[in-house]
């Protein structure tokens, strides 16, 4: 069962980040492997285990990143990554370009939200098109998003925009992905067991948004 993080969790992350070595990894694995990958597998398991409860509807998948870099793709980063995260999303190849779910901890703070993590430009072109056609359902939740303080929209937006919508669907209009952030810095909620209830309840307010932008993604199978 999650307990929670500790401050020995973010310290082994500020560890990896300026000691991205195999020497030092290995003096430190024990270190990584009770504060940072035991953890982050008890808190994906039950928030998985209970989210997809209240949503059999959806056969959603848990997957939790590993700390090693693709060897094909170091670009002289390290071989260690110095985030760590899980994710809530649909099985199969296309997975990346679906709404996901997510949770990641890095080295100054955590956060969790909702996004597509390789959107395709024909999903965003669909999203401009039903904006164009029938405006009202989404408008209704940007103006929900509106009126809360928890999230933030992160996606780039297109240099040369696509077109234009009113206010407030200006904000989503031009994007060129789905990024709906909490970003977090250290605090008391994350070493403590009550982070299962916040991802919870931060997943369930986000399920209006999966649902519509799952919906264009149907549209394309």
């Amino acid at each position: 069962m999650f307990q929670g993080f500790s401050q020995q969790s973010n310290d082994f992350l500020w560890g990896v980040r300026f000691n991205n070595e195999r020497p030092w990894f290995e003096a430190h694995k024990q270190e990584y492997i009770d504060h940072v990958q035991t953890p982050m597998r008890e808190l994906a398991q039950e928030v998985y285990q209970r989210f997809s409860a209240a949503h059999e509807e959806l056969p959603l998948m848990v997957r939790v990143s590993r700390i090693y870099r693709d060897a094909r793709r170091l670009y002289g980063r390290g071989p260690y990554k110095s985030h760590l995260w899980f994710s809530l999303r649909m099985s199969g190849e296309n997975w990346a370009e679906r709404p996901v779910f997510w949770f990641e901890i890095y080295p100054a703070g955590y956060a969790y939200g909702l996004g597509i993590y390789d959107a395709r430009p024909a999903t965003m072109a669909r999203f401009r098109k039903a904006v164009d056609e029938d405006p009202e359902e989404m408008r209704k939740l940007a103006r929900a998003f509106e009126k809360q303080d928890r999230f933030q929209l992160g996606a780039e937006e297109y240099k040369r925009p696509k077109g234009q919508a009113q206010p407030p669907l200006d904000q989503w209009y031009n994007r060129k992905s789905l990024d709906i952030t909490c970003a977090r810095q250290i605090d008391a909620l994350l070493y403590s067991r009550e982070l299962v209830d916040e991802l919870l309840d931060a997943f369930e307010s986000l399920m209006p948004y999966y649902r519509y932008f799952s919906s264009l993604c149907d549209r394309a199978e």
